[in-house]
């Protein structure tokens, strides 16, 4: 049995709790927050026995094997650095932190202590998308030529929201963007040439983004993300011999449509049950019973990379976080 605690309180770790009671294996035992009375109130919601008013006291609980971090990613960093050097296994809410220096810091700590991390990026632990990945090194599609992605949101976000607020690691780009950059990198690695545009707002985060990813291969990847409109949040990966389609959202796709030469379009049933987040953990599950401090599927050199071409984004497009 493996021994969650939860770190923090908000929707995306209710959205995990409810998963991670599908999981055979898994056991939900404590839960922390920055005050008791947030603690208490999850606790008492989800049946959760340890209630903390810190996440200190989380992380000093000998009786949980990994924490699941689910703060809002600016305090990502702070967080997961109080479960690693307490060394309590620790699953990251993407993106990692803010940077890549401090994501690179997480890793270091991790691996000095022997301690296992793993960005919480649950689109490669998906079936769907690791059936897509199969069908596209089985060469089914042939030889990759583009990606293309989005995922953008209507909003209207207040002023006061965590997504219009530099401090917070607000924007586009990283609440969202994350997703199909990931999509991008897990297909085609790290880009020869980047280039991006994007319409800031007054306080400076990016409202309305495009990245073009180029590769010395020939392949790109065209990629968009925004708080402005709604879109489809579907992706299409393209190679000489066809495409394999992923509807929305194309992060946890239940399907996947196959196009091949004249043939009709093949449907292929990704087996997602859920809302999607029990594979994640599964894989968490999986690592530390096999004792390994880093996920062959989300690998620290993944989570390095995508960050630094975060990095170099935000640099094109002249986002600065505080």
């Amino acid at each position: 049995m493996t021994r969650w605690g939860i770190l923090a309180t908000g929707g995306i770790a209710t959205a995990f709790v409810a998963d991670l009671r599908r999981l055979p294996g898994a056991e939900i035992v404590a839960v922390g927050s920055r005050t008791a009375e947030a603690a208490r109130a999850f606790a008492d919601r989800h049946d959760i026995p340890r209630a903390y008013g810190s996440w200190a006291e989380l992380a000093a609980d000998d009786g949980v094997d990994v924490v699941y971090v689910a703060t809002p990613h600016s305090a990502h960093h702070e967080a997961a650095m109080i479960c690693l050097t307490a060394g309590r296994a620790v699953l990251c809410e993407k993106p990692m932190t803010l940077d890549a220096a401090s994501s690179a810091e997480l890793v270091r700590t991790a691996r000095d202590r022997g301690v296992f991390l793993m960005e919480a990026m649950w689109m490669r632990c998906n079936p769907g998308v690791l059936r897509m990945v199969k069908l596209v090194a089985d060469g089914a599609i042939g030889r990759l030529t583009s990606v293309t992605a989005d995922f953008g949101v209507a909003g209207p976000f207040p002023p006061e929201h965590r997504m219009r607020a530099p401090e917070l690691g607000g924007g586009a780009l990283l609440d969202l963007g994350v997703y199909p950059i990931s999509l991008a990198h897990l297909l085609l690695g790290v880009p020869d040439q980047v280039r991006a545009w994007a319409r800031l707002s007054a306080e400076g985060v990016d409202e309305n983004t495009g990245v073009l990813l180029g590769y010395d291969s020939g392949a790109l990847a065209a990629l968009t993300c925004g708080i402005t409109g709604a879109t489809p949040v579907a992706a299409t990966v393209t190679g000489t011999a066809g495409r394999i389609e992923l509807p929305s959202p194309f992060y946890r796709p239940d399907r996947l449509v196959l196009h091949r030469g004249g043939a009709e379009p093949e449907e292929i049933p990704s087996g997602l049950t859920g809302g999607g987040y029990q594979y994640e953990a599964a894989e968490v599950q999986r690592c530390l019973a096999a004792g390994l401090v880093e996920s062959p599927l989300v690998p620290h050199s993944a989570t390095g990379e995508v960050m630094t071409l975060l990095d170099g984004i935000r640099d094109l497009i002249g986002v600065r976080y505080e």
